[in-house]
């Protein structure tokens, strides 16, 4: 295994936040914004919420611009007790006022705007099938759809929408994985097809829990669950080192991605173990000399469900 400190996922998550701020497909992303601009109060209601960067985006991208109510749901307690702290640092750094209404209650002004943020610890889809008092005009799922059995867990998650309701499904992984400059041809198209495997074959409390090609899928699983698709744009992950670098902390992303390989892929059976050891460290050093290219395919797709206008 990998003599390198293990990066914990909130790390994780923070370090990839600029990476996805360059993945996300701004058409995709101006064609929800012009949905939801003239919309009065709003409701949002975004799964695998992680540590809010989602939120952090939102506000500083412009699409939450008046009187909002944003749940953030997520199955990792941790992350979401370290959600307003990080928000409250984030907001003072702006000129954001932000003010803690409770252990789970957190509420961003500035100007017009006014974002209470509600933050709820726990599974997706049990949250799914309990009774709501009211349903949510937005839902957002990002990095999230290809960690879960799509087909049987859209028809819930869709459900949590009012008529005409939005949602907002991004970085759904799409079947490739690039590690560049290539090491050894058949290696590396081993270690990507084996890697994509695990996501096929991956059970989570006894049910089927990925897909390897959520993106594409996705167009179908929404179309058979009686929802339209407004937009859809691909939404590449591509990190690569510039004059000084990796940009920001990514480096520690790259080293992140390929700890879960490692750790995907670790006593696989077809894979001969010294040669994928000797794979990741020689991965972690090119991270390392800056040398190595990064790049997943994804798609984010923008949709609404059935019974009015949506935004």
């Amino acid at each position: 295994m990998s003599s390198l400190q293990p990066i914990s996922f909130t790390h994780y998550l923070a370090a990839k936040k600029t990476v996805d701020d360059r993945a996300l497909n701004r058409h995709v992303w101006e064609a929800l914004a012009n949905r939801v601009r003239s919309a009065g109060r709003l409701r949002v209601l975004e799964l695998g919420a992680g540590i809010g960067t989602m939120v952090e985006r939102a506000w500083e991208w412009g699409l939450l611009t008046g009187e909002v109510a944003y749940t953030l749901l997520d199955a990792d307690a941790a992350c979401i007790a370290a959600v307003p702290e990080r928000l409250t640092a984030w907001a003072k750094g702006r000129g954001i006022e932000a003010e803690r209404l409770g252990e789970r209650r957190l509420q961003l002004r500035g100007g017009a705007r006014r974002v209470t943020l509600d933050f709820v610890a726990a599974d997706a889809l049990e949250f799914a099938q309990r009774d709501h008092a009211e349903l949510w005009d937005m839902l957002i799922a990002h990095a999230f759809l290809d960690l879960i059995d799509v087909p049987a867990a859209l028809p819930h998650l869709l459900a949590l929408l009012r008529p005409g309701g939005l949602f907002y499904f991004t970085l759904n992984f799409d079947g490739v994985t690039t590690f560049e400059p290539v090491l050894d041809p058949a290696l590396d198209a081993q270690i990507e097809r084996l890697y994509h495997e695990t996501m096929d074959r991956r059970i989570v409390n006894g049910l089927s829990s990925g897909d390897s090609r959520t993106g594409r899928h996705l167009f179908t699983h929404l179309l058979r669950a009686g929802a339209t698709i407004l937009a859809a744009g691909s939404s590449d992950w591509v990190v690569f080192p510039g004059p000084a670098g990796y940009p920001a902390n990514e480096a520690s992303f790259l080293h992140a991605i390929l700890q879960t390989v490692e750790n995907a892929l670790h006593g696989y059976p077809e894979l001969d173990a010294a040669q994928f050891a000797a794979w990741i460290a020689a991965r972690q050093e090119q991270v390392e000399r800056a040398e190595l290219t990064y790049i997943a395919h994804q798609i984010d797709v923008l949709g609404t469900v059935p019974g009015g206008e949506a935004g």
